[in-house]
């Protein structure tokens, strides 16, 4: 994007900050650690954004766990989270098996979060390059693995395969795309699971269908969308058809109801997304922040939720 544009995206934030964030606090379910660890079903949690939770062939597996509770600190405007609360959420968590990462966007790798939740993993997994910043953070490299584009792991029962996104990676200037940036596939013998990773509509998704689905689950990014970087953040009709073409069961729609990071509505990707799936074979599934939803009770959620916040 050029430096011609900074005045239009000025404008278009000014114009719609109304709309861009609740105006009153999305309620955080408490983490009930007894019915998360209970039963062999598969279950997952959603903190808003695209911090994950998972339980899946008796491991506990954390995804972009950024609990931080301002998305970009080191800036004079903060980007505060909709929900109170989250930060505390790591003091209630159990021993987490598996971290995985799928880029290092602040938004994504959290200093404080990895430096609150270290203690609780056994490994981490991630892109080529990110061992550097958890390195640093004071994470022993002997708990870290990086992975490129569709390199696999077993972990127990359970295959976990890095994959591509049409994206970037970088937390500074200087450090443009010296990590690389993906999704990822959980595979149990209960669970096909496919996490898109930030990025633009891409053939990509098609290819994962057709070489690892059906998925029961598919977390599409959904959410900080903009016409100057559509190729890079897909738009919520974007994300649906990533989900159709992932041949997933359900879609769910991660990377809204955190944070403000885009100019518009806050509801919006929501909306969209759901709207543009009711013509297909594949289901919504909206959590409220915070639920536990097991595999084959994902219909019990309410899909309308975020409706009737103001």
């Amino acid at each position: 994007m050029s430096g011609s544009k900074v005045p239009e995206l000025i404008k278009e934030k000014v114009n719609n900050r109304k709309a861009q964030k609740p105006k009153q606090n999305i309620d955080l379910i408490p983490f009930d650690k007894a019915s998360f660890l209970s039963g062999d079903k598969p279950k997952f949690i959603w903190y808003g954004h695209s911090t994950l939770l998972f339980r899946i062939g008796g491991l506990t597996i954390s995804v972009d766990p950024m609990f931080g509770d301002d998305v970009i600190p080191m800036l004079p405007m903060s980007r505060k989270r909709f929900s109170k609360g989250i930060p505390d959420v790591i003091d209630k968590l159990p021993p987490i098996d598996v971290v995985l990462l799928t880029h290092d966007h602040y938004d994504h790798l959290d200093y404080g979060s990895i430096k609150k939740i270290k203690s609780k993993v056994k490994h981490f997994y991630g892109p080529l390059g990110i061992a550097r910043h958890l390195i640093r953070w004071g994470v022993e490299a002997s708990r870290i693995i990086e992975l490129d584009w569709y390199d696999k792991i077993e972990v127990s029962d359970v295959e976990i395969t890095f994959t591509p996104s049409k994206h970037y990676a970088g937390r500074n200037l200087s450090d443009r795309n010296q990590a690389l940036w993906g999704g990822w596939i959980i595979k149990s013998e209960q669970l096909a699971t496919y996490i898109t990773g930030d990025g633009g509509y891409a053939q990509e998704f098609k290819k994962m269908g057709e070489k690892y689905g059906p998925f029961d689950w598919c977390f599409a990014e959904c959410g900080q969308y903009n016409a100057l970087w559509r190729d890079n953040h897909m738009f919520p009709e974007d994300s649906a058809q990533a989900a159709i073409d992932s041949r997933a069961k359900y879609a769910i729609p991660i990377h809204w109801a955190g944070f403000v990071l885009a100019m518009h509505p806050w509801k919006e990707p929501a909306e969209i997304f759901t709207d543009n799936l009711l013509d297909s074979e594949v289901q919504a599934c909206v959590p409220r922040i915070g639920a536990i939803v097991e595999l084959g009770k994902e219909s019990d959620e309410s899909n309308d939720w975020y409706k009737s916040v103001e």
